[in-house]
């Protein structure tokens, strides 16, 4: 796979030139005030941003926020984005209110050298998203209309056949950006070869969702340590009783199945904590694994586990995680995915952060980010890679 990146395009010269971008700025917003919840994706692009104005490039930013229906919706504006990008720039952001509308074509034409705009969300756009090529495409063009040069920094959103990821870059001088390019090269040590023992930590809330990336990773990890909602599946694969814990039935078999093949390299709870509701103020105790009442919901791996998990990895070479051990969101629930996201960071390993949920509770339990080898920005994606697929995203950067 050859990926020309941020430095080909520099050595050309960048000066004067439009230069679009696509980001992943898909941040949490408060659902009360609108306010940013979570600015680690919009810092996770201020080096490429910084570096093509620091060219003089005019940047023209792009990306999606939340799931709007393809039309305007206020609730899913970038306006608070655009906001925030200025004040870690340190500089004005043009701000357009369309996307390839008449306000931005108009806000893109008023930039000068070395300054940065960001259009409004991507997805109020149905040619965005769309799977009819031909719409795709003509949206694809007006959003290259905007720009002489592409680069891809929405590592997030590569995985997606998208009009901004997928269709634009086959229609200007593309490139990876300082994001992209570090995901890749870190995602290819996983899939490689990576120092032994690797461990793997899989956590979250279905099977269905990690079941694929699981079929991949077995052969190729020394230990498989699942948590989270998921891991009540795999208990009642066991044979034991799990309560009212979140449960795909369906999937139960496959479970199983899973528990057979794997000779002894997954590790499930052997302890959790179980409340009587879905509640950060429910009663709840620690109750053996195989032992959960049935009134009761688990809602975080138990301190027993979390010492196995922590032994599990502490001679790890390389880490993977992602998914969080429990519902860390609620206090009381989260001892388990801070402990053992602490084990990770105490093992002499490369460890890798799989995006979404994890990295937001990297952050949200004010643990040291600089202590992991590398958090990444986005969960489905990594996923989707250490799986083998093809990300149309990256694809589309090829040479």
């Amino acid at each position: 796979m050859t990926i020309r990146n941020l430095d080909d395009l520099l050595a050309e010269g960048v000066s004067g030139r439009r230069v679009l971008v696509r980001a992943d700025l898909n941040v949490p917003l408060d659902k009360q005030t609108g306010a940013i919840t979570d600015d680690g994706r919009i810092r996770a692009v201020l080096p490429t941003l910084t570096a093509l104005t620091g060219a003089g490039a005019k940047v023209v930013v792009f990306s999606h926020l939340g799931r709007p229906k393809g039309a305007p919706d206020p609730q899913f504006s970038l306006r608070p984005v655009a906001a925030r990008l200025g004040e870690l720039l340190g500089a004005q952001v043009r701000f357009a209110e369309d996307t390839v509308g008449e306000s931005a074509r108009s806000t893109v034409e008023a930039l000068a050298d070395g300054e940065v705009a960001l259009l409004e969300n991507l997805r109020f756009n149905k040619g965005e998203t769309s799977k009819d090529e031909t719409e795709r495409g003509a949206f694809a063009d007006q959003l290259a209309a905007l720009g002489e040069a592409y680069v891809d920094d929405a590592f997030g959103a590569v995985h997606r056949k998208h009009a901004s990821v997928f269709d634009v870059p086959a229609r200007l001088p593309h490139v990876a950006g300082r994001l992209v390019l570090r995901e890749v090269e870190v995602l290819a040590k996983l899939t490689g070869e990576p120092e032994r023992p690797y461990v793997v930590v899989l956590g979250g809330s279905k099977v269905s969702d990690k079941l694929a990336v699981i079929e991949a990773l077995l052969p190729k990890v020394d230990r498989l340590l699942i948590g989270g909602g998921m891991c009540f599946t795999f208990l009642k694969a066991q044979g034991h009783e799990v309560g009212t814990s979140l449960l795909e039935e369906e999937m139960v078999e496959t479970c199983r199945n899973l528990l057979e093949r794997a000779d002894g390299k997954i590790l499930l709870p052997v302890d959790v904590v179980a409340a009587d509701a879905f509640a950060p103020d429910a009663a709840h105790d620690t109750v053996r694994a195989d032992a959960i009442p049935s009134h009761r919901l688990g809602l975080d791996i138990g301190p027993e586990t979390v010492a196995g998990f922590a032994a599990a990895l502490a001679d790890a070479k390389t880490i993977f995680w992602n998914g969080p051990m429990g519902v860390f969101e609620m206090a009381a629930f989260a001892n388990g995915t801070r402990g053992v996201a602490e084990a990770i960071t105490k093992a002499d390993a490369f460890s890798v952060v799989g995006g979404g949920d994890s990295a937001a509770a990297v952050r949200a339990l004010g643990l040291d980010e600089s202590s992991f080898g590398h958090i990444s920005t986005g969960g489905g994606a990594s996923l989707e890679y250490l799986e083998g697929k093809t990300l149309p995203g990256i694809a589309a950067l090829e040479d």
